[in-house]
């Protein structure tokens, strides 16, 4: 691979004017500049992106930092990301926390460094102290979880779908189908996300009359396999249930699996709504009826937002809340 001192060799050009002539900033004549291009492509010149972005501080680059790269609701999220980033010639770099704490506070301060030009964070859970290490971070970060933040200036900006409706959403469908025997299965009480997702659920409950039953919630951590674990352990307990709600679709399968493992037929037996809308949804037998999260709009309006700050120099924050949507499809049946 060549650079622009054996171009200009071969040239007989100066290397400052073989650079004008590349970059196409400062004077260069019209026949140095052809006579430079020509020569560069025969010689299959690519310019140095560490020198481009020393030269600017631009690197052309977004980083988007996902909790976990096998869940599929996540799939959707990054193309509605790398669409936008496209449209303005970025590049999308996906890097996955594994769910783990320590690790989303190593991606944000590698910002400091300037390895992208913006950061998009994905978390179950954006404490304290993550948001403030996000203040400190050196570029434009948006959050795909809602937090407040009363500074007067902001580094960063919130696109959310309203998870404690999503989970309303489910259990209230349920509940009006005469269901009253409603299992949940979710995360953590102790993140964020999980904790939104259970408030939903409650507020279904109540909104009916009916009582929340600690027994009832089922901590899966949102993965298949943990879901098939509680969901088996429930049922051997020998307690009536009727339904069921999975905070998203990979636990939901994993109801499932328990539920062709016992001889359960669903929705005969067992009705079952999830959340999140993938494809997995269309995937199973019967298709499943799930809550639409909305990823790929996430993806795209966090995108937008980001190119906001990183070419208008927006200062000041903005959040921005999306609807879930009820997709109704064959698990559902009314509980006589």
């Amino acid at each position: 691979m060549s650079n622009i001192y054996e171009i200009a060799k071969k040239t007989k050009l100066s290397p400052s004017t073989v650079a004008r002539a590349l970059s196409g900033r400062g004077y260069c004549s019209q026949k140095a500049r052809e006579l430079v291009l020509k020569t560069a492509k025969e010689m299959n010149y690519v310019p140095s992106q560490a020198a481009k972005t020393l030269r600017s501080n631009i690197t052309n680059k977004i980083l988007l930092c996902i909790p976990d790269i096998y869940n599929p609701f996540y799939f959707r999220m990054i193309q509605g990301v790398s669409d936008v980033c496209e449209k303005y010639r970025y590049r999308t770099i996906l890097v996955s926390s594994n769910h783990c704490a320590e690790k989303e506070m190593q991606t944000v301060d590698s910002m400091r460094e300037k390895y992208a030009d913006g950061l998009i964070m994905v978390s179950f859970n954006f404490t304290e102290p993550l948001v403030e290490r996000i203040k400190r971070c050196a570029v434009p970060v948006v959050l795909t979880n809602f937090f407040e933040d009363y500074s007067e200036k902001s580094n960063f900006d919130c696109v959310y779908v309203d998870h404690i409706k999503a989970t309303y959403l489910a259990a209230n469908h349920l509940i009006r189908r005469g269901h009253r025997d409603v299992v949940f299965v979710g995360g953590s009480r102790e993140e964020q996300t999980g904790r939104e997702r259970l408030s939903g659920y409650i507020k279904a409950l109540e909104a009916n009359g009916l009582s929340f039953r600690e027994e009832y919630f089922l901590t899966a951590d949102f993965r298949r396999g943990l879901a098939r674990d509680r969901f088996r352990e429930f049922l051997e307990s020998g307690r009536p249930v009727s339904a069921v709600v999975t905070a998203n679709d990979l636990m939901g399968v994993g109801v499932a699996d328990v539920c062709h493992e016992k001889g359960l037929r669903i929705p005969a037996d067992l009705s079952l709504v999830t959340l999140d809308n993938t494809d997995f949804c269309t995937c199973v037998y019967p298709n499943l009826t799930s809550v639409d999260m909305k990823q790929e709009t996430i993806g795209a309006m966090a995108a937008e937002l980001l190119f906001e700050r990183i070419r208008g120099h927006r200062e000041f924050r903005k959040s921005l809340l999306i609807e879930p949507e009820l997709i109704c499809r064959e698990s559902v049946i009314d509980y006589k």
